[in-house]
């Protein structure tokens, strides 16, 4: 006889879970990642990934003394921190400098936007670099080496989270799919709900997305009153938790936030990410990655590679740096200020990075006026973790070229993330050969943060 939702079976549950990954069957995903798993720390890193590689100098290294082919087109502001001048279209971001530190002197030699990105977020350099930026990891990003070292959470919150996806040129190879970003989408749609439907399955194969939602909310109700779960092994237990608990539902529910809250975030894509990022960490996402593409479709916006003719579109790039700068001020500085108000920061670490800088000198031709790829010298800025706040680290030389003090790299930068989330970074895993690697095989903790 067909099982009914006012009597659910456990095949019921496993085919709701298995629709859900698209096929791909939640129990087996958490039965594997249990095989590999260490104790949970309660420590999570939300990193904002600003893609196409930000400028230094209209961002946080402005060097408004340098000639003009050189210098910031923005003038710098104080801060409440002194010292530590940053953009004029940061004015929140300047209110709560205390509550973050800069690094002006990180540095590495790969100019292609997806290897270079391989750098930052592996801590691996790729063997063979491909000028079409076309390229994918041979190695998983820390997000999903956090998924398979720290193991399933005991609240079954996902380990690893991509808002609104996971990062294009980084892939989970020989850990396994399971601890790929969870793509969760734009959090600024209209009616956003929990996306049970996006743990690591393509959501295209699915005829009715909120039909199934629905069906899994009569689920959970009916397996509530009727304990049949009682019997089923662990894993499915987690799976259907993950799926159905409320805890889990309720910390993907931006509902449930002030319309307040929400406005100081900013009702859009970078904002509402944000928030998003600081309810899955708090609840126990051990990393959440939030892409800062653009916070709004249209003409008015390009992503962060401010070469001439961003996208085609001629002009100088100031304009498109004018109208993106103020939603990452709005969004950033509000994660901060929630962070340490509700005192998240020994538990949250925030990190705000691209996969290079731009290029000291302005470029300008006919068609307009941008800045070149350049890793020679960037900026990052970090937030809570308990980490000591309130800094400048490192410098630049005069013209923003190369770092001219405490020169720190990418792989310094994520050994200070792995120690936050209490990852032996020095730990061996295995390559799809059975090739012991390193998680990190160089770097170490920022000792000015630390």
């Amino acid at each position: 006889m067909k099982p009914t939702l006012s009597d659910p079976t456990r095949r019921d549950f496993l085919r709701a879970g298995a629709l859900a990954l698209g096929g791909l069957s939640l129990t087996d995903v958490l039965a594997a990642r249990a095989a590999s798993s260490e104790p949970t720390r309660d420590t999570s890193v939300i990193l904002i990934y600003l893609s196409g590689g930000p400028s230094h100098l209209e961002t946080y290294d402005l060097k408004p003394d340098a000639p003009e082919a050189y210098r910031s087109v923005f003038k710098p502001i104080r801060t409440n921190v002194s010292g530590n001048d940053i953009c004029e279209l940061f004015p929140r971001q300047a209110k709560v400098a205390d509550k973050f530190s800069l690094i002006r002197s990180l540095n590495h030699d790969v100019n292609i936007h997806s290897d270079g990105g391989i750098v930052v977020l592996t801590g691996k350099r790729p063997t063979v670099l491909d000028p079409l930026s076309q390229s994918k990891s041979e190695h998983p990003d820390f997000g999903s080496v956090a998924s398979y070292v720290r193991g399933p959470h005991p609240d079954a919150m996902p380990s690893y989270v991509g808002v609104p996806s996971g990062t294009y040129m980084t892939r989970p190879t020989y850990v396994g799919h399971q601890h790929a970003a969870f793509a969760v989408g734009d959090p600024s749609a209209p009616y956003f709900r929990p996306p049970f439907l996006a743990l690591g399955g393509d959501t295209r194969r699915l005829d009715d997305r909120k039909q199934l939602l629905g069906d899994l909310d009569k689920l959970r109700r009916a397996i509530d009153a009727s304990g049949k779960l009682a019997t089923s092994d662990t894993h499915t237990q987690q799976a259907f938790s993950l799926l159905s608990s409320r805890k889990v539902a309720e910390a993907f529910d931006l509902s449930r936030e002030s319309d307040k809250t929400r406005d100081r975030y900013g009702r859009h894509l970078w904002g509402q990410a944000c928030l998003l990022a600081r309810r899955l960490a708090a609840a126990g996402t051990a990393v959440v990655s939030v892409t800062f593409n653009t916070p709004k479709n249209g003409d008015a916006f390009t992503n962060w590679d401010d070469h001439i003719l961003n996208a085609n579109r001629p002009g100088h790039f100031a304009g498109y740096m004018k109208t993106r700068l103020p939603y990452m001020d709005e969004a950033l500085s509000a994660l901060i200020e929630d962070i340490f108000t509700r005192s998240l920061d020994k538990q949250i670490l925030v990190v705000v990075v691209g996969e290079f800088g731009r290029t000291p000198r302005l470029s300008t031709n006919a068609s307009g006026t941008g800045r070149d790829h350049w890793p020679q010298a960037y900026s990052a800025l970090v937030s809570g973790g308990g980490l000591k706040m309130g800094q400048v680290i490192g410098s630049t030389n005069a013209r923003g070229e190369f770092p001219s003090q405490k020169p720190y790299s990418p792989f310094d930068l994520l050994a200070t993330v792995y120690r936050h989330l209490g990852i032996d970074r020095n730990r061996m895993l295995y390559d799809a050969t059975s090739k012991p690697v390193a998680i990190l095989p160089d770097g170490e903790p920022i000792a000015e943060l630390v």
